[in-house]
């Protein structure tokens, strides 16, 4: 363990590789190796409402599902 030091990351740093995960088939731990890092902080983060990817500021998320009404008697 010679040589290793730990790293502090901003909050601003954790959004942005927390938002990088978001895509569909971007995988955490394709993330987690761009940054040398373990994907199980990555996930720690992603449990943290200050640096979990923000789903409703995505407007190609919001789905509306058809809905019928049916007029049924008494």
């Amino acid at each position: 363990m010679a040589g290793r030091t730990k790293r502090l990351w901003t909050d601003e740093e954790k959004r942005r590789i927390c938002v990088q995960t978001s895509p569909p088939g971007v995988s955490v731990a394709q993330v987690a190796r761009r940054y040398s890092m373990n994907a199980n902080l990555i996930f720690t983060w992603l449990r943290d409402p200050r640096y979990a990817p923000d789903a409703s500021a995505d407007p190609d998320t919001v789905r509306f599902l058809p809905v019928e009404i049916l007029d049924r008697p008494m």
